[in-house]
């Protein structure tokens, strides 16, 4: 904190106060940015603000506002760490300053087209970790005092905060796009059954590696799998969509849900080393009068029978994938009688914080009826109050047709 005292206290705390203003909350994140360096720029009576954010893959820094340097943000400009005068204060994760610039100590051809002559930059931290560089520049030689440079680096936290919300909203942008573009946009018609589908991404975790898949494959066997990935955010969605494929892949060649999950297993063991997950893979026969299931660490699925209470199916459970303790995997015949509906889901459907998940399969249990997929699946979406739940929620129903002769 910059100390006030001496006849300059009350110009210190206008000055701290200015960039910490509550105000500066209800901006969004490119707004706050460019807020925050327009405010630093006319405290400090500098020509040029800039913020540089950390690519951790590329190991650079890359141009994101910028205020005086706007030409800099428009040609994306990247610099090595280590290099050039940003690269300096991100290498050293200590303030830098210049109070004569030259040709060797700063290689942004920007900053010497535009006369810079003096410059101060400061390290942007989320918790230890460097996420960019935040550096002003004057037009004419400056000596930058021990209050600039706190004044800065207070900045340059602020900053970092909104930094880190506009990453974390570019990632749940991104993890939402490609979660939905796995996701079939429209189930494959088949014959002798219907289907109803619904994902809702989680309101207090975010997007995660829910999913439901189904496809028909040459045997005229139809596939049916619903999972789960440990985890939220891109990297889970990422999971997600290579699990999904590769599963397809292996679904091709075994006619067993349970050699198929074992081949997922050694997948996800071997390329995605530390993520668990669970799945349902289950086959329905081309006749529609058998169900082949195999559970990894999934809950079972709920059957609706005419005249017969809604249970879930009687279903060995094996270990989810990604735990290294290799133990054979089963799978289960279920018959699948005319008019029943067949209900799989995660657990975000039943799961919540403040109770034991027997009441939410209770109230699943309590919402299905028999009747056209569709129907089913706004029924129960309406029953649990799933609009806005905590966690994910992938829920699909397949209904047999009835028999010939009776309304479908």
């Amino acid at each position: 904190m910059i100390e006030a005292d001496g006849s300059g206290a009350d110009e210190r705390l206008r000055r701290i106060e200015a960039v910490t203003d509550s105000t500066l909350s209800r901006l969004d994140v490119d707004d706050l940015l460019d807020e925050l360096l327009g405010r630093i720029r006319d405290i400090l009576r500098v020509d040029t603000a800039a913020i540089l954010l950390l690519d951790q893959h590329a190991q650079q820094l890359v141009a994101t506002a910028a205020k005086g340097l706007e030409e800099e943000v428009r040609q994306g400009f990247r610099i090595a760490v280590g290099r050039g005068f940003a690269g300096r204060v991100a290498q050293d994760k200590q303030p830098v300053v210049i109070e004569h610039v030259t040709p060797t100590e700063v290689v942004n051809p920007i900053l010497l087209d535009k006369g810079i002559r003096s410059m101060l930059g400061v390290p942007m931290f989320a918790g230890s970790e460097l996420v960019g560089v935040l550096h002003v520049g004057t037009l004419t030689p400056r000596r930058f005092s021990a209050d600039d440079i706190r004044l800065l680096q207070l900045v340059a936290d602020r900053a970092s905060l909104a930094s880190q919300a506009r990453m974390g909203s570019i990632d749940r942008t991104a993890a939402l796009a490609l979660q939905r573009s796995l996701l079939p946009a429209r189930l494959p018609e088949a014959p002798g059954v219907d289907m109803a589908a619904r994902y809702v991404p989680g309101q207090q975790t975010g997007i995660g590696g829910d999913w439901y898949d189904v496809f028909a494959l040459p045997s005229g066997w139809l596939g049916i799998v619903v999972g789960d990935v440990s985890g939220h955010g891109l990297p889970a969605a990422v999971v997600m969509g290579r699990l999904r494929s590769a599963l397809r892949a292996y679904a091709l060649e075994c006619d067993d849900p349970a050699d198929a999950l074992t081949r997922l297993d050694h997948k996800i063991q071997h390329f995605e080393a530390g993520k668990l997950a669970t799945v349902l893979y289950a086959l329905v026969s081309p006749d529609r009068t058998q169900i082949r299931v195999s559970l990894a660490g999934h809950l079972s699925p709920m059957l609706a029978r005419p005249g017969c209470p809604v249970e879930p199916v009687e279903l060995p459970v094996d270990l989810p994938l990604g735990i290294a303790r290799p133990a054979p995997r089963r799978s289960t015949s279920v018959e699948f009688p005319p008019d029943a509906v067949l209900v799989c889901y995660t657990d975000g459907l039943v799961e919540r914080r403040d109770e034991v998940i027997d009441v939410g399969l209770g109230r699943l249990r309590a919402a299905i009826q028999p009747g056209p997929a569709e129907t089913v699946c706004a029924t129960v979406m309406a029953r649990l109050g799933v609009e806005q739940p905590a966690d994910d929620v992938a829920l699909l129903a397949l209904r047999r047709h009835p028999p010939t002769g009776q309304p479908r």
